[in-house]
């Protein structure tokens, strides 16, 4: 499995390119800018990109989705929940752009649900909700590498904001203790900002759990 990681946007947002070597099939988590460089990076890997998967609406993990599709394709992917705030002025592409609101390219390909699995190549991800930093939030489990990419729900030492529109600090942290604390401690997290992490060493350092 390919995976690599940039740093992207103005509030130095993790995003990740994640291939399967045998297919050459390729999704990319939260692009939240800087598409120039991931596309670059996809075509030197000569990998298809099947996907882009958002963990949520917030303009910086989503900001490039559409700019992605555009030269490469791929289906883009958010929970129901979450759609609604991509046109928002504070936290969707509205913050960003002033057409924003009316921009039909904002278009959602595929809703995520819980329990969804999602194929690509010999890549399936499992997708689960984890609300709390923003009413759809999502994310994506790959069981089979003890991998998670968590956006912006949990991070290393730390958990995301709570007082953005739709967002619940109840909700996360039931999200965190009910989803992400129940995986295999050895299972790495990736966040959304920041180092990653693992499950097993959240649960035993993290502040607002132990």
């Amino acid at each position: 499995m390919i995976l690599e990681h940039f740093t992207v946007g103005m509030l130095q947002t993790n995003c990740y390119l994640v291939g399967d070597e045998a297919s050459r099939t390729a999704v990319v988590i939260d692009p939240g800018g800087d598409s120039d460089r991931i596309v670059c990076r996809i075509r030197e890997l000569d990998l298809n990109l099947a996907a882009i998967l958002n963990t949520h609406a917030h303009f910086d993990h989503v900001m490039d989705a559409w700019t992605l599709k555009s030269k490469l394709g791929g289906d883009i992917y958010l929970h129901p929940k979450d759609e609604p705030l991509l046109k928002d002025k504070m936290v969707g592409m509205g913050a960003v752009s002033r057409s924003a609101a009316g921009v039909s390219a904002l278009k959602v390909d595929r809703s995520l649900r819980e329990g969804d699995l999602l194929t690509f190549g010999s890549m399936r991800f499992n997708v689960l909700e984890t609300p709390g930093h923003s009413p759809g939030h999502v994310s994506f489990h790959l069981s089979d590498a003890d991998i998670i990419f968590v956006g912006d729900t949990l991070f290393a030492g730390s958990i995301g904001r709570t007082d953005f529109i739709g967002g619940s600090y109840d909700q996360l942290i039931r999200s965190v203790r009910e989803k992400i604390f129940t995986l295999r401690e050895k299972t790495v997290v990736y966040p959304g900002h920041g180092p990653q992490t693992t499950v097993e060493y959240e649960k035993r350092t993290n502040p607002f759990f132990v």
